[in-house]
């Protein structure tokens, strides 16, 4: 909340004592002072370990590799190889790149690979009930060869919520694209806990990723409602 001070604060700046006293368009005013959050999940300091690593990797890469990876930026947008059509520098693309590489095991890439694409995934039948959690895509490239399946699903959610793609991360291992049910329960239970009937949507999101490339494909999206068995209804 903000307030607005008398002229005794006219000068008066800063934090103290739990206020801030600032100034903004020529208006001073007081309000609460603001304390960032401190408390990291463990998926989030992953990923900060992970672009820590390529942070230090991109500072040891040598002149040449930079300007090859900086003239490799400027076909990036075209191609829209990250699944995003932003513009990017350089070094942007070499940690996009090889977040994923790094991700599905692979070893940092020094060099730009030479970029083919990745198609986005099919659609995918997910069951959500007592006796079976499931992930099925309808089809699968005809080529697999260095392409991972990545599941990305958020914590339960009640019937009110409408859309929560943003709250979906990583649940187990890349997958290898198969056209068979792909058992998910046991890795999504090990990060949420088991989905009851007070919370039962849970919002998916998943794409492909090219392993040899860190190529990223377009991202789909699908959301799954728990089913109690008839057993439990009754």
């Amino acid at each position: 909340m903000k307030y607005i001070p008398s002229i005794a604060f006219e000068e008066m700046s800063g934090s103290a004592k739990g206020v801030t006293a600032a100034k903004t368009r020529g208006r001073k005013y007081i309000r609460n002072r603001g304390y960032g959050g401190s408390v990291r999940t463990s998926d989030q300091a992953s990923v900060k370990a992970v672009f820590k690593q390529l942070s230090q990797a991109w500072q040891s890469l040598t002149n040449a590799q930079i300007l090859a990876w900086n003239s490799a930026a400027q076909s990036a947008e075209a191609k829209s190889v990250l699944g995003t059509k932003t513009k990017i520098t350089g070094s942007n693309l070499f940690m996009r790149l090889n977040y994923w590489v790094v991700y599905c095991g692979g070893t940092i890439k020094q060099d730009p690979p030479a970029l083919v694409g990745v198609e986005a995934p099919a659609a995918a039948t997910i069951t959500l009930t007592d006796e079976a959690f499931t992930f099925k895509l309808a089809s699968i490239p005809s080529v697999i060869t260095n392409l991972k399946l990545i599941i990305c699903a958020s914590a339960p959610q009640s019937n009110g919520i409408s859309r929560a793609y943003s709250k979906a991360t990583e649940i187990g291992d890349p997958e290898t694209p198969v056209t068979t049910a792909i058992d998910i329960s046991d890795d999504y239970e090990a990060k949420y806990g088991a989905v009851s009937a007070g919370n039962p949507k849970v919002f998916f999101k998943y794409f492909y990723v090219n392993t040899a490339t860190g190529e990223k494909s377009g991202e789909m999206l699908a959301v799954a409602t728990y089913t109690e068995s008839e057993s439990e209804e009754d």
